[in-house]
């Protein structure tokens, strides 16, 4: 696909289109800096897999561990432009389940002037800061990664224009909302598909149990210690929803009922009976928990004066489906607080 857009933009050149300048960092194969951030995370290495992607490894100081990015260059790289943050669900992209694997989001955003950044790691994180290190899923300094380390590298690198959006699904869609409360300023729009923005109060912490404990094996004791304590409640973006104020702000989330993308073999539906099963009875379980969440979250705002885009939809599972749909249907947000 990368080549056929490079091929269509041959031809539309050729019909009096202002072609693309080729894109300084791929003809070089080197980045625009080498830089390092102040607590010392650096890009250890980069790899040119094609004529749009690299996929970068850089050191977080916080975590003592390399983590892959995976960027996706702008259709036309001759000047600065924004960047978005990508984020995976609960398995962190380190599974098949990420927006590459599932979905066809880069391939859309493919003839959009951005920055695309997939990190991929951190299982079962919240990609939040843990208070200890966990002995089943390491060391967890994800908001130091996302607010401190990672940004002035990929601005540096990648010579982008500094403005910033970020878009996330399942759990991601609450560290999206998470993240801006943590740095103002640094992210001009979020986008938050399917997730719970209440983590603190008895319901939003099941679900923070849920993932961490019953499906990914940590202790939530770790990551912000006893339920209910105030690390809880600060890392709650729905008690701190005042943080939100002045960024664009798109919310989504499907009902729990069966829909379009609920259809055996669907291409974006888990695969056969027995998955299709899952998607229906556990997916529409935790989706119509979100329904739940962002329904509280939007009765929150409204009470602040704080505006967002929200798309409640008819039908749907907590599934690639309908985040696919999502992505898409939020791009207008997406590229107005980008500046596209």
């Amino acid at each position: 696909m990368v080549a056929a857009t490079a091929v269509l933009a041959g031809l539309m050149s050729g019909l009096g289109a202002s072609p693309a300048s080729a894109d300084p960092i791929i003809e070089s194969k080197s980045l625009l800096a080498d830089p390092t951030a102040p607590d010392g995370s650096r890009i250890v290495k980069a790899e040119y897999k094609d004529d749009r992607n690299i996929r970068l490894h850089v050191h977080s100081t916080a975590m003592d561990e390399n983590i892959i990015i995976d960027v996706q260059r702008p259709a036309d790289a001759s000047v600065p432009r924004p960047t978005l943050y990508l984020l995976n669900g609960a398995g962190g992209g380190e599974d098949d389940a990420s927006w590459q694997m599932k979905t066809d989001a880069l391939e859309f955003l493919s003839d959009k002037n951005v920055n695309v950044i997939q990190p991929i790691g951190g299982k079962w994180s919240y990609y939040t800061d843990w208070i200890k290190d966990d002995p089943v899923l390491g060391r967890n300094k994800w908001k130091t990664f996302f607010t401190e380390e990672l940004p002035p590298l990929v601005d540096a690198a990648l010579g982008t224009n500094g403005v910033n959006g970020i878009a996330g699904l399942s759990t991601s869609g609450t560290t999206v909302l998470a993240l801006p409360i943590a740095k103002p300023g640094l992210y001009q729009v979020a986008a938050a598909y399917s997730g719970c923005a209440q983590t603190s109060d008895p319901v939003g912490s099941e679900f923070v149990k849920l993932t961490v404990e019953t499906w990914g094996g940590g202790d939530t004791m770790n990551m912000w210690g006893p339920q209910g304590s105030e690390e809880w409640v600060k890392n709650d973006p729905y008690v701190n929803a005042e943080g939100l104020r002045g960024l664009d702000l798109y919310i989504s989330t499907g009902n729990g009922l069966p829909g379009p993308h609920d259809t055996l073999n669907g291409p974006y539906a888990l695969p056969g009976a027995y998955g299709l099963a899952n998607q229906i009875l556990i997916g529409g379980i935790i989706e119509a928990g979100t329904n739940y969440c962002t329904h509280n979250l939007k009765n929150r705002l409204d009470s602040l004066g704080i505006p967002a885009t929200y798309n409640f939809r008819n039908a749907g599972t907590h599934s690639w489906g309908y985040w696919r749909d999502d992505l898409m249907q939020s791009w207008p947000v997406l590229a107005r607080g980008l500046g596209l």
